[in-house]
């Protein structure tokens, strides 16, 4: 029998490699603009089209490289970092595989061109597919120039699996944004289809937040900073108010490199313990200087992860730098709970007469008139023909409650049909709430309870889907039209989902870069909510996508209606809470939230009864 066992051809190997270090367009740009950072350049640009598909090009003004160097980067196991394994212990650069450019040029056609500051002419230097095309002189600036074509043309395969232009080039800014923000003393610029994404100049850390994140992050920051003989902290964590629905704007960096540590995550986290929802997460972006010799970065190909040789130290550093950042800014609450701030009075009040209480009189008001429905719980104007409308729905919905079996709990029944009430033939005294977040209907037959923030997602979530798939929903137009600015990965959601919006009733259009023009909402937003709610429905919208994978339209309506619903501890009126109830009555689905939580139970008078015999 002959041997089985041969070496690989380098070819091969290559693209072996690459399937480890290339997986996307995003991760070739983040090896070049990381070798580009480690070439002492003081100015970055990066150039892609079609999501990194057709072109990724990054060049640098930094040291440039030797006609020999120039050749040798695109061998396997090639580097400038490293002499010894002892060197693995003590590295401070970004890039020191020595697969990258190598992996590259297995999977694409790639051009680089260099030249350093002593040499009067660069080189030039063309590989595709791992097969060395060319190397001759050429004239060129300091610095380096790399450009890869045609990403994963000779792998079809893997090319097939990349996701869609937006998609793709959302991978890519959050590589880019990773590089600025953990080096800010150098200048980047991106440009995607000849369009401006960022110019970032250098400076400092916060600048370079502002930069990247919008100018409203100014006022967010709260100034991280620690030293001590195990670890510095720098940087900056957001105000607990700004605390958000996903994870995206969450950065550790250990000395200047980008990683992700759910230890140190669930630190930070635990300095903002009671001070947002738990279903919120803290922005933050934190630079750890640390000696190398007591980390460990090869447990992970893209060096993402590290292992800390003390971590419960650099945990308890972590959680108390933050937490002592935010009580010295007067962001945490006081630890005085005994003291009573209604007698606290200002300084400059001291020694001036209260003014008497005054009396307003609305002589319009008649005690006669109907109450107007706010427009939060989607107010309608009730005919004859939709009171039959609803009943009828109603009686329908006993007939189908009658074959579903509900999900198992305490206080649901099996069925629930003949027990419910009829809603628009209830005196509006039936209804009350229990600490402001449940409403209560009470009928001859026993209780039926209902969760208001959840019943009105479920109400606004059914209307906006109809109107996405099929009715288009009127935009109530502004008097003045609103400006609005969003970040550079926010911006481009907008411009994405623009039709869906119009469709949904927001009368949007692109005003600049980042920037957008609102001159209508739909009627049941409230006026001067509409930015908040714009800025709150993407946040959800990204939430939604990376923990649910929802289809756009669903992802949308979920969004819209999570943003929008009243929530726990709003006060409703009694019109308001029998107009909301009435409403989820005529939704396909009353029973179940998006989520598959229970809307509504209900209480027999039976089982209410039951509780009194029990010995």
């Amino acid at each position: 029998m002959s041997d089985i066992i041969q070496l690989l051809p380098d070819s091969v190997a290559n693209q072996i490699a690459a399937g480890e270090v290339i997986q996307r367009p995003a991760s070739a740009v983040k090896e070049l603009l990381e070798n580009a950072v480690d070439a002492g350049s003081n100015h970055i640009q990066l150039i892609i089209r079609d999501a990194g598909k057709t072109l990724i090009q990054v060049m640098d003004n930094g040291i440039g490289m030797s006609v020999t160097d120039a050749r040798l980067s695109f061998e396997r196991h090639a580097t400038s970092k490293i002499r010894s394994a002892d060197d693995l212990l003590s590295l401070h650069t970004m890039g020191f595989r020595g697969e990258a450019l190598a992996s590259v040029a297995a999977i694409a056609q790639v051009e680089l061109k260099s030249r350093r500051t002593e040499d009067e002419v660069g080189t030039s230097v063309i590989i595709e597919g791992a097969e060395f095309i060319s190397q001759e002189n050429c004239v060129c600036n300091k610095g380096t120039s790399i450009a890869i074509r045609n990403l994963f043309y000779n792998v079809p395969a893997r090319r097939n699996f990349l996701k869609s232009n937006p998609v793709e080039t959302r991978h890519i800014i959050e590589e880019f944004t990773r590089v600025a923000l953990s080096h800010p003393a150098i200048a980047f610029s991106f440009h995607h289809n000849d369009m401006q994404v960022f110019d970032l100049r250098a400076g400092n850390l916060r600048q370079r937040i502002a930069a990247i994140f919008g100018n409203s992050y100014n006022e967010r920051l709260v100034p991280v900073e620690e030293d001590t003989s195990i670890v510095r902290l720098t940087g900056y964590v957001c105000k607990p108010e700004f605390a958000k629905k996903s994870r995206g704007e969450q950065y550790f960096f250990v000395n200047s490199r980008y990683v992700r540590d759910a230890y140190l995550h669930h630190a930070v986290s635990a300095a903002f313990e009671n001070m947002i929802s738990k279903d919120s997460y803290p922005s933050y972006f934190i630079n750890m200087e640390i000696d190398p010799a007591h980390i460990d970065v090869n447990i992970h190909p893209t060096k993402t992860e590290i292992k800390f040789e003390d971590e419960k130290s650099v945990y308890a550093i972590m959680r108390a730098a933050v937490k002592r950042a935010l009580g010295k800014f007067s962001v945490a609450p006081s630890l005085d709970f005994e003291q009573e701030r209604s007698f606290d009075i200002p300084l400059e009040q001291l020694g001036t007469l209260p003014k008497p209480p005054t009396i307003k009189v609305n002589p319009n008001y008649n005690p006669f008139r109907p109450e107007t429905m706010e427009q939060s719980t989607g107010s309608k104007t009730w005919t004859p023909q939709l009171q039959r409308q609803r009943t009828e729905t109603w009686h329908q919905l006993y007939k189908e409650l009658d074959k579903v079996e509900l999900p198992s709990t305490e206080n649901v029944p099996s069925t629930i049909v003949r027990q419910l009430p009829e809603i628009n033939e209830l005196d509006e005294s039936c209804f009350f709430q229990i600490q402001l977040q449940l409403i209560v209907v009470t009928h001859e037959k026993g209780l039926l309870v209902i969760d208001q923030q959840l019943a009105h997602e479920r109400i606004l979530f059914e209307r906006n889907l109809n109107n996405l798939i099929d009715k288009p929903a009127a935009a109530q137009q502004q008097l003045f039209p609103l400006n609005m600015e969003f970040t550079t990965e926010d911006a481009m959601l907008m411009k994405e989902l623009q039709p869906e919006l119009r469709q949904m009733g927001f009368d949007i259009h692109e005003f600049g870069r980042n920037a957008f023009v609102l001159h209508g909402a739909p009627v049941e937003v409230e006026s001067g909510r509409e930015t908040k709610l714009l800025h709150q429905m993407i946040d959800q919208y990204r939430h939604n996508r990376d923990e649910l994978n929802l289809e756009t339209r669903s992802n949308l309506a979920l969004s819209y209606a999570k943003s929008l619903a009243i929530k726990k501890d709003t006060p409703l009126s009694l019109r308001e809470m029998k107009h909301l109830v009435t409403e989820l009555m005529t939704c396909e689905n009353p029973l179940l939230s998006y989520s598959g939580k229970n809307i509504l139970i209900h209480i027999g008078v039976e089982e209410l009864l039951s509780r009194f015999n029990k010995k």
